[in-house]
């Protein structure tokens, strides 16, 4: 049977926009796994024990979601500090949400760098690096969650870490396997059912067509649903349900208690 992960970025409280912690929980009952804000683009602690509390009742694995100290722009602006630096700053703020899972009895499951941080990472190999090894030093069992095919993923492998290759629901693809770029008008699918059938390409045939038309060899062990889109719920609710009616199981790696 095949199986996949629907994880989705939550938590993400911010002032760039209205954010209702209503809407995430809602969001749960459609996904495996969940990447909290850790405070650098986005959050705070008490919204991470609020839907870590109501993941751990639905058995939804938990991860964190590192960014770049960027709360001006959400994350998504590029920078550049020293490999040491950004170890530091990754293992900051896993540590901020580990300690509250674990106090609640969980383990965190995964990390998922996020904006910027998440796609420098995927073509940076010294980047890459740097953020597995605050998952190392922390705690290797911990699952990184990375671009298929990408550095990241590469990095994780090669230090010992379990790896998730990611593969978005409502992105397009360039060529190389690359994320369009979000600045492009084709950055982004809004149609649901265009979306729906992307991820079902993905799962079923191992490959995704760019936009220039041409198939591209893509795991994707782990889908990214985003959270914050004005029709997030109708949209996970729609590939949910596709997913389910092609005999597809919704389920992430592992969820383990401390």
């Amino acid at each position: 049977m095949l199986r996949v992960d629907l994880n989705c970025d939550m938590g993400e409280s911010s002032p760039l926009w209205s954010y209702h912690i209503e809407k995430d929980l809602e969001l749960l009952q459609y996904v495996s796994s969940v990447n909290l804000a850790c405070g650098y683009h986005a959050g705070d602690p008490e919204t991470m024990k609020t839907i870590s509390d109501a993941c751990i009742k639905s058995n939804i694995a938990i991860g964190a979601h590192p960014s770049f100290p960027d709360l001006k722009n959400f994350g998504r602006t590029e920078m550049h500090f020293k490999p040491g630096q950004i170890t530091e700053m990754v293992m900051a703020q896993i540590n901020v949400l580990n300690t509250i899972v674990q106090s609640m009895g969980v383990k965190l499951h995964h990390v998922k760098p996020h904006g910027a941080l998440y796609n420098m990472a995927a073509k940076d190999d010294t980047m890459a690096k740097a953020i597995c090894k605050a998952i190392v030093d922390l705690d290797p069992s911990i699952i990184i969650y990375g671009l298929s095919g990408s550095a990241l993923i590469s990095a994780g492998a090669a230090m010992g870490l379990e790896t998730c290759s990611e593969a978005f629901a409502d992105r397009t693809y360039q060529d190389d396997g690359s994320l369009t770029h979000r600045t492009s008008s084709q950055a982004l699918i809004s149609d649901t059912s265009v979306a729906a059938s992307q991820v079902l390409r993905m799962i079923q045939k191992a490959n995704v067509v760019s936009v220039s038309g041409k198939e591209i060899p893509i795991l994707a062990e782990t889908i990214c649903i985003h959270g914050d889109g004005p029709n997030a719920i109708g949209f996970s609710k729609e590939i949910n349900q596709l997913l389910i009616q092609n005999g597809i199981g919704i389920k992430a790696k592992k969820v383990e208690i401390v």
